[in-house]
């Protein structure tokens, strides 16, 4: 059993942070931890693994933190953006740059002299706060930013190439907006005990290891270093020389000439089948969204439940024909003519960039291949659950949300409000000798926040009309308050169970009915609403990693600024030169097993469909009319599972995330899909029998091992992606043999 619980006792300490009382990193310490105690859950992950002391005397502030940052931010940036033109969407992993910022500055600690110039890249012990400020800058920078996804749609669908000024100040003001929406509901949630965060947990175990117990911290950097090394080795072979292993069937081996063998057991390439009983050894994509380390046990079985239904929606869709799928490819996110080629959206344009009704007529509408149209019903299923499934299982969570509309708080922001933000020390006020405190903004970070806020919509403005965009100012406006909106929902959701949903499909249908005829407009309504939560939950995600790590909120607002602007201009660099080298690969329907335009084309699709023929396709009695009515039946979906809870709780409804289950039910639409067998039975090994078997190795060793498997993974992808696969240039593929089948489906399936 675990030791009793203790109640700290106010310090010097106490008075120095900028927690609030109540909070889960404040309010408990375990006097002893005993380490073969089974974490049931993410609060006690939290209270058991992350510590809660601090040293105020610690400098983020210093050169060697800059140094470090700057440079994995480059790295960082470079690699989203080639991420973001792979086969499956892949995440650049926060724990892989957190260590290797520890190594560079424990390197530079050691091997640096501490005397003359070199003193400022060598101040003294390479301290957690520097380590916690290096990894919000290049986690920051680590994301494909969104409007690099408008400007490859510009090249390669309308042929235009928007100068490089606008196309900065686009990223910039659509990066940033969100982090201004987003620190302004720091108080809602970030600060609130229940909002855990539990994907940053294995971040900051990891970070108290290190610094805590130097002997500890050095054996388990051992098991680091031989697992980086181990998979760096090893994902030479199924990236390159041998990548059967990225999906090996023996369904596709036993019938290489079946189609519908491909379709339902193969996946090792981009949109070729549901990979069914697959086995993939290729880390990348195993873990290539989320590792199946890190995601607490029962978000694991919700989303499970949801890839099981999906392989049965798809197959039912496509072999009983519905909306004529057996015309189209199996997955595909492009439009088609009824007749199955690819549909040439210039021909329905005008020299606007509007839909012409008349041009359509002669042209025909598009059609979507039937699984794209489950992944869209899906996803609104599970954008309309999670309002319900919040307000009935988090409805006290989500109660302090509106508290802050009264002309009270409003006066006194008012008076406290001081635009000079860089005057103060970044320390957040805690109310005392109150029974139930509100949490109190640090003025700085208040200011801060509200700032960029209105600077990004400012310039956003500006930009809509420099671009051409076809946005008019008041769908700007609506984009930003329908962000608002959605930060507040589903932040809550990823805050508690550590997975974001996507409300692109719901803010591009609201755009399709506001600006009818306008696929530009269609593309920038979304950058601004959707990737403006994105962002806020990428800001929300990093200050929790500040809160936990005692940074001040200063710091990690600066850290987040410079590493957004810096991951931009290199997203934008990156992006240019794949198109260059690559663009008929990205304009074909399925791609390779190492280049897709995927993301391009979905979101292009989505642009056409939506913004120019949303009325003739999604409206009632029209083809596509259940992706919009899908939405009622997701506000109620969710009331089953409550009202069986409530009734008979031993059936533990509350285990299932209905939101979750819902956009799963769709999850298979793209990509490569041979890694979804192999990816459960690693969750479930890691989250069932290592931590209920094995919880001191699981609390020591899990999450280090997960970071190690995405570190040495992606520093291989980084290297291979410009040596022989040709991100900046011609591609050297492995000469083609039975493990390597150059012409065809790496998994030797029928090439449909």
């Amino acid at each position: 059993m675990a030791a009793e619980a203790v109640k700290r006792t106010p310090s010097a300490t106490d008075e120095k942070s900028y927690f609030v009382k109540g909070d889960v990193e404040s309010s408990t310490q375990e006097a002893e931890t005993d380490e073969n105690v089974v974490l049931q859950n993410e609060r006690e992950i939290a209270t058991h693994v992350i510590s809660v002391d601090d040293d105020p005397s610690l400098n983020p502030w210093t050169l060697r933190a800059f140094f470090i940052g700057l440079g994995l931010s480059a790295f960082g940036g470079s690699l989203a953006q080639i991420y973001y033109f792979k086969p499956q969407t892949i995440l650049v992993s926060s724990m892989f740059l957190a260590i290797l910022s520890y190594i560079i500055g424990f390197a530079m600690e050691t091997f640096i002299p501490r005397r003359g110039l070199f003193r400022y890249l060598n101040p003294g012990p390479f301290n957690k706060k520097e380590n916690a400020f290096i990894i919000i800058m290049s986690s920051a920078a680590a994301n494909s930013a969104l409007a690099t996804e408008v400007l490859a749609v510009q090249r390669l669908y309308y042929n235009i190439t928007p100068n490089a000024g606008s196309s900065i100040f686009l990223l910039f003001s659509s990066q940033l907006l969100g982090y201004g929406i987003g620190g302004m509901m720091r108080g809602i949630l970030l600060y609130p005990s229940k909002m855990l965060y539990p994907g940053v947990l294995p971040l900051l175990s990891m970070f108290d290891a290190l610094y805590r117990d130097g002997f500890e911290a050095r054996r388990k950097l051992k098991v680091f270093y031989v697992v980086f090394a181990a998979i760096f080795i090893w994902e030479i072979f199924p990236e390159w020389i041998f990548p059967l292993l990225t999906g090996f069937s023996i369904f596709c081996l036993a019938a290489p000439n079946n189609a519908a063998v491909s379709r339902v057991f193969g996946g090792s390439n981009g949109n070729e089948g549901l990979g069914l009983l697959s086995l993939c050894f290729d880390w990348q994509y195993i873990s290539g969204g989320v590792n199946p380390m890190t995601i607490p046990l029962k978000a694991q079985l919700s989303s499970f439940i949801g890839c099981i239904l999906c392989m049965v929606v798809f197959v039912a869709v496509f072999y009983t024909n519905i909306w004529d799928s057996q015309n189209f490819p199996f997955l595909a996110q492009l439009l088609f003519y009824e007749n199955g080629t690819v549909y040439d959206q210039t021909l329905i344009m005008n020299s606007n960039y509007e839909v012409d009704p008349a041009l359509v007529a002669e042209q025909g509408l598009p059609y979507y291949a039937g699984t794209w149209i489950i992944n869209l019903l899906s996803t609104n299923l599970g954008l309309a659950a999670t309002f319900t499934h919040l307000l009935l299982w988090n409805k006290d969570d989500l109660r302090a949300a509106w508290s802050w509309m009264n002309m009270d708080t409003l006066r006194s922001w008012r008076a406290n409000f001081d635009w000079k933000f860089w005057k103060h020390s970044g320390k957040r006020e805690v109310p005392i000798n109150i029974e139930e405190p509100r949490p109190t903004l640090p003025r700085d970070a208040e200011a801060g926040t509200f700032v960029t806020f209105v600077l990004s919509f400012i310039v956003g403005l500006v930009v809509i009309y420099k671009t051409n965009s076809t946005l008019p100012w008041w769908g700007f406006v609506i984009a930003v308050l329908l962000a608002s909106v959605s930060i507040l929902f589903f932040g809550a959701l990823y805050a508690i169970t550590g997975i974001a949903l996507s409300i692109q499909t719901l803010v591009q249908m609201i755009a399709g009915y506001l600006h009818n005829g306008r696929p530009m407009a269609n593309m920038f309504f979304v950058l601004y609403s959707y990737n403006t939560v994105s962002q806020a939950l990428l800001l929300l995600g990093d200050l929790k990693i500040a809160q936990y790590a005692k940074l001040p909120p200063r710091a990690a607002f600066t850290a987040q600024i410079i590493g957004t602007l810096l991951g931009a201009v290199l997203n934008y660099v990156l992006m240019n030169s794949i198109i260059d080298s690559q663009r008929e690969i990205l304009l074909s329907v399925q791609g390779t097993n190492i280049w897709s335009g995927q993301q391009p084309q979905s979101y292009n699709s989505q642009a056409i469909a939506w913004g120019g023929l949303a009325h003739e396709l999604f409206s009632t009695g029209q083809r596509y009319q259940w992706v919009p009515l899908s939405y009622l039946i997701g506000l109620v979906a969710p009331l089953p599972f409550w009202i069986i809870h409530r009734y008979w709780p031993k059936l533990r409804m509350d285990y299932s995330y209905t939101p979750i289950i819902c956009v799963y039910i769709g999850v298979l639409c793209v990509g490569i899909n041979s890694s979804i067998l192999s990816y459960y039975a690693i969750a479930f090994l890691s989250q069932w029998w290592l931590r209920t078997r094995y919880p001191r190795w699981f609390m020591k060793y899990n999450y280090w091992v997960g970071a190690a498997l995405d570190g040495g993974t992606q520093v291989m992808v980084f290297i291979l992606s410009f040596a022989v696969q040709g991100a900046a240039g011609t591609a050297h593929l492995f000469p083609a043999w039975w493990g390597a089948n150059q012409g065809g489906n790496y998994d030797r399936c029928l090439y449909i």
